[in-house]
């Protein structure tokens, strides 16, 4: 992938997906998520540029509702997504998440396919 891009801090999550995009319709999980991007891990195909919108499950109760472009693929894996037009009721709600998730689990750690 080459040098770092990435310009937020990422946190390794286990959090339930769902995202529907112009080829497909799937559930997956959100594995590394950050301010500005997800990577979600999951089977079905998603093109590079492609408007996704994705739902992710919150660990106590209700769904985050976020669009974004997918920056990249991995075949029989999943895609690397960039936020795209976060409002800012979206971002604070993603914000609080972000904090919850790093206390909760303690870590800021990822793996490296996240799309930040």
């Amino acid at each position: 992938m080459g040098a770092e891009r990435r310009q937020a801090d990422r946190v390794y999550v286990q959090l339930n997906a769902r995202w529907e995009g112009v080829l497909a319709q799937c559930e997956g999980h959100v594995v590394d998520l950050s301010a500005t991007g997800c990577f979600v891990l999951t089977s079905d195909r998603v093109k590079p540029k492609e408007l996704i919108r994705v739902e992710i499950q919150l660990p106590t109760e209700g769904w985050l509702f976020l669009w974004g472009e997918v920056v990249y693929r991995i075949e029989e894996m999943g895609f690397a997504l960039r936020f795209t037009g976060v409002s800012d009721m979206e971002q604070a709600m993603l914000d609080l998440l972000l904090e919850f998730m790093r206390e909760e689990t303690g870590n800021t750690a990822a793996p490296v396919f996240t799309a930040n």
